[in-house]
């Protein structure tokens, strides 16, 4: 048998199919694998950094009792719950006998959620991004889930899609970016059980991974907030399988976020970004993205016999802001509507409050980046953050005396007051405060040096 001839290529075909190969190769190495190793390495999409400020929704069944916290199922039928007997002598006061926790899902009616006026109240809050509990720990989503039948806010309760409705609300009436949070288990579903008892993962394959990628491709959340995540490894949750088809061939592929909560031992370690545990404001600089959720009541779900200390003052809220952002992170402030769709006036005062402030100081934060010092070494109330160029100390009181001295401000003889029209001499770190009725701002009031 006769050898053909290799044929030849010429230097234009070589050179060619060096630049595919070359194409390709880039191609590839966008790929994430599904490892911690490979997942970790994803760059974090700037628009979150940029964003700072997010606000959280907590709304299910456990908007109707509306008693104690949001974990009201099982602390009223786990004995071992340390609150048990205050769950269960409040049911047994308040409540037929025999009524079930499914038997509350009917009265999640929903009648006078209006998502436009969501919307609307959002963007005057002047956050950036928005997350909603499509599924908490209960396991009721608030979408007609395929995988939740007769279990979901389309087949018992509102008969609507909320998750939907508010998405749709959002993108049209906001420039806010749309984020859900998903719980990865279930107290009480009987998959969950028996894969805890006969160590399989059947309520894994069949329930929370075909949630999570419905979530993702009917509604397009650019956050994805995991929870639940200390009940099994991620390895069984399948974690790394779906953040790998997350990010490689999801329709959010680009522009999604996630945190950490994605199994036992991921928990501040693997992910997006940080949020190591509810409240975490670490007051020093971090080597890593976090987020400070935090709520402004004293539970995330709403909850009628919540005493009025319990709420958080504008004060206090933008202590939590001003803080978090010096250090890097972003916040996450939660309020809890109640069932029948309201977010009440107190809430709403305060996210009105936020968007005051921030249509003043907003500078200061948005695209903000930690400057060299974080915290005042002399002055506890004042943090600083710097963007484009400028320094801004923000100062949480203010001064009674017609000055504040800022121990680390930028060596400057003048500087201006957000909110306040004019210029303000400064010596050694000493600025000479104006009127406080000629300032705008009523509350944390930003120096913005220019060094």
């Amino acid at each position: 048998m006769t050898r053909q001839r290799e044929p030849t290529l010429t230097p234009l075909a070589t050179l060619t199919l060096l630049l595919v190969f070359a194409m390709t190769s880039q191609v590839t190495s966008a790929q994430y694998s599904p490892t911690w190793k490979s997942l970790d390495a994803r760059p974090l999409p700037s628009w979150y950094d940029e964003a700072k400020v997010g606000i959280f929704l907590h709304w299910g069944v456990y908007s109707v009792p509306s008693f104690g916290d949001e974990w009201f199922w099982t602390r009223w039928k786990d004995p071992f719950d340390p609150q048990h007997a205050k769950f269960a002598e409040f049911m047994k006061k308040n409540y037929r006998p025999g009524f079930t926790y499914q038997d509350f899902a009917a009265q999640f009616t929903t009648e006078l959620f209006d998502p436009d006026h969501w919307a609307d109240l959002l963007q005057k809050s002047g956050a950036r991004y928005v997350v909603l509990t499509s599924k908490h720990h209960e396991g009721y989503t608030l979408w007609p889930s395929a995988v939740s039948w007769n279990w979901n806010s389309m087949d018992v309760g509102p008969k609507r899609d909320l998750v939907g409705d508010l998405a749709s609300a959002v993108r049209n009436r906001t420039d806010l970016r749309f984020g859900v949070y998903h719980s990865l288990y279930e107290w009480y579903n009987p998959l969950y059980k028996n894969d805890r008892y006969y160590n399989r993962s059947d309520f894994v394959t069949m329930k929370t991974m075909p949630e999570l990628k419905e979530l993702v491709e009917k509604y397009h959340p650019e956050v994805i907030w995991s929870d639940g995540d200390w009940t099994g490894m991620p390895e069984y949750w399948r974690s790394q399988e779906f953040l790998a088809w997350l990010y490689n061939d999801s329709p959010v592929k680009e522009s999604v976020v996630t945190n950490d909560r994605w199994g036992s031992g991921t928990n501040c370690k693997h992910g997006g970004y940080y949020t190591c545990h509810d409240g975490y404001n670490p007051g020093t600089l971090q080597d890593h993205k976090f987020e400070n959720c935090f709520t402004l009541d004293g539970a995330w779900g709403y909850r009628r016999d919540s005493p009025l200390a319990s709420y958080k003052s504008i004060e206090n809220t933008l202590y939590q802001v001003v803080s978090t952002v010096s250090c890097g992170g972003n916040v996450l402030i939660n309020v809890g509507p109640t069932k029948d769709g309201i977010i009440m006036p107190i809430f709403e005062e305060r996210l009105t409050q936020l968007g005051e402030w921030l249509g003043i100081n907003g500078e200061a934060i948005y695209s903000s980046k930690p400057w060299t010092v974080q915290h005042d070494p002399t002055n506890s109330d004042v943090w600083y953050t710097q963007r484009e160029g400028y320094v801004y100390g923000i100062s949480l009181k203010w001064p009674t005396d017609g000055f504040i001295t800022m121990g680390s401000a930028p060596n400057v003889t003048e500087c201006r007051l957000l909110g306040y029209d004019g210029v303000l001499e400064v010596e050694n770190g000493r600025v000479t405060l104006p009127p406080l009725q000629k300032v705008k701002s009523q509350w944390a009031w930003v120096f913005k040096f220019e060094p």
